[in-house]
């Protein structure tokens, strides 16, 4: 019986950790944004290479593929973390890699010339998926309380974690379709777009660092969150999607 317990314990959690990420909606936010912002040549390319997927539809496949072994070694790439007193790179990274060595790793593989499609469609979506990890500011949190969800806070009077708010909480109580969400981002202007793909992917890094510090800032151990949450935090949710579509497709642009 005691076997029997354990188990459903070990399940439980597993599956449990397995959805502690940017929720479907938000990582189709981040795709959806992306596509609208592709050049011609890109789109061609990767409509080719994704047999027609949209990039939103693509996004969360890096997720799906939890629940198989095979594809166990991906699992650290969805974060990185390192000290906040720290730069990337200035402590040796993990030896099982991170969400910064997985993009690197995608951007090879797509760009190489003796890759198979097979190849380039698997590291594709991870990358798509990555890019929006990385501008959820948790994904680049402290590994001592794994990126916010040991913080154990309530939402609208259920149980939840810090992590969980920021990557699905929010945006669910918000109630729109990705598409709905992504129509209504904040309108930037040309300028704007290209100061926010201007910078370099460890410059994002650093970026989410740091407003990962204001996200730990924002909650206490226990804290019951709700419409006063909401309205602090939400629209610096919104910006860091479109921050992060706008920079997948920078970076897609410039591999094809």
């Amino acid at each position: 019986m005691k076997r029997v317990i354990l188990l459903f314990l070990l399940v439980s959690q597993l599956t449990y950790s397995n959805t502690i990420v940017w929720g479907r909606t938000g990582h189709r936010v981040v795709g959806e944004v992306a596509e609208n912002y592709l050049s011609g040549k890109a789109r061609r390319a990767i409509n080719k290479i994704l047999d027609g997927q949209s990039l939103a539809l693509a996004s969360t496949y890096a997720d799906e593929i939890k629940s198989d072994n095979r594809f166990r070694k991906f699992g650290p790439w969805h974060y990185v973390n390192f000290p906040f007193d720290k730069k990337y790179g200035e402590e040796t990274p993990s030896e099982f890699g991170d969400l910064i060595k997985g993009i690197e790793k995608c951007v090879a593989v797509i760009k190489s010339k003796t890759s198979s499609k097979d190849d380039k469609a698997f590291y594709l979506k991870l990358l798509i998926h990555f890019i929006g990890d990385l501008h959820q500011p948790l994904h680049v949190g402290r590994g001592e309380d794994k990126g916010g969800n040991d913080i154990q806070v309530q939402w609208f009077g259920q149980g939840s974690n810090l992590h969980r708010v920021w990557d699905s909480d929010m945006i669910d109580s918000y109630g729109m379709s990705y598409t709905e969400l992504s129509d209504n981002l904040p309108k930037i202007t040309k300028k704007q777009r290209k100061q926010i793909q201007s910078s370099s992917l460890l410059d994002w890094v650093h970026e989410s660092q740091g407003m990962a510090k204001e996200v730990y800032a924002s909650a206490n151990i226990g804290e019951k969150l709700s419409y006063k949450y909401m309205y602090d935090h939400f629209d610096t949710a919104k910006i860091q999607l479109q921050k992060g579509g706008l920079r997948l497709a920078k970076i897609l642009n410039d591999i094809f």
